[in-house]
């Protein structure tokens, strides 16, 4: 994988008579919301605690807010960033601050697994809200190059992710990647932190891979199927909702009770419905 090294000429710059960093305006089509707040900031790169020689890739860098504390401690940063037009802020920002390599790319089609090139990846960024799902199972896919992972997500999607049994938040989302990754809150950003303001509160997040998983390769698609079926249909027994998978010989074996519903269950539970059920 090719990583521009974007030039400044490439994108017309602001009027010489605006700093560059106010002269960007957010564009929703990017989901932008620009950190400014300079203690939010210290906690986040705090909780990411970057060191040199890390191999550590910023999604959505946007104006450099995180990129420039991290860049200050590691020396190198790669950056993945869609919007063209804020390549040049970027670059003017973090000039003769260290390493910077900018990958113009949409990222959910970047290949982490080739953009490691052997070496093990923390990924950190503020993500847009609109793909932060998508994107995060889309790292999933390359969890075997990752060393961890530091996101500012919705306060809403960081709850669902870290919600256990019996939480209203507890879900889909909660169980598949708690399966991949040992989730944690760490804290919530107003929205004040951020210009412009979201209309929603935001969390940040921290995911690290499990590094021995429960279940083999072929397994985990029909794990992801059960999961998948219990929790489009939450409110149903479970008996109802795994009708036509899961016979009452095997809710025995398993030692789960048909009548109760997907969101009693834990990540436990599914995982040995699903190897009883594959061995």
């Amino acid at each position: 994988m090719t990583i521009e090294k974007m030039s400044p000429e490439k994108s017309a710059p602001p009027s010489a008579t605006e700093p560059l960093s106010t002269a960007h305006k957010a564009r929703k089509r990017f989901g932008q919301n620009f950190l400014h707040d300079q203690n939010i900031i210290g906690k986040i790169v705090q909780a990411l605690n970057p060191k040199p020689g890390e191999h550590l890739v910023e999604i959505g860098p946007g104006l450099g807010a995180l990129s420039k504390p991290v860049l200050q401690r590691t020396g190198q940063l790669l950056c993945i960033e869609l919007d063209r037009d804020v390549i040049p802020i970027l670059q003017a920002e973090l000039a003769g601050v260290g390493e910077l390599n900018i990958l113009n790319r949409d990222v959910l089609k970047v290949d982490f697994t080739e953009l490691a090139a052997g070496q093990p990846l923390r990924v950190f960024g503020n993500l847009p809200y609109n793909i932060s799902t998508p994107l995060i199972f889309h790292l999933c896919d390359h969890l075997p190059v990752v060393t961890d992972m530091l996101f500012m997500l919705q306060k809403e999607v960081v709850e669902r992710m870290a919600a256990g049994p019996d939480d209203d938040a507890y879900g889909r989302l909660s169980v598949m990647l708690q399966y991949y990754c040992d989730v944690s809150y760490l804290f919530t950003v107003p929205p004040g932190a951020f210009r412009p303001a979201p209309k929603v509160q935001s969390a940040i997040v921290r995911l690290l891979p499990h590094r021995q998983r429960a279940l083999r390769p072929d397994q985990e698609a029909p794990f992801a199927k059960l999961v998948s079926l219990a929790f489009n249909a939450r409110r149903k027994t479970l008996r109802n909702v795994w009708r036509d998978v899961v016979s009452e010989h095997q809710f025995v074996a398993a030692e789960i009770d048909p009548k109760l519903r997907p969101e009693n269950l834990g990540l436990t539970d599914y995982l040995r419905l699903t190897a009883l059920m594959y061995p």
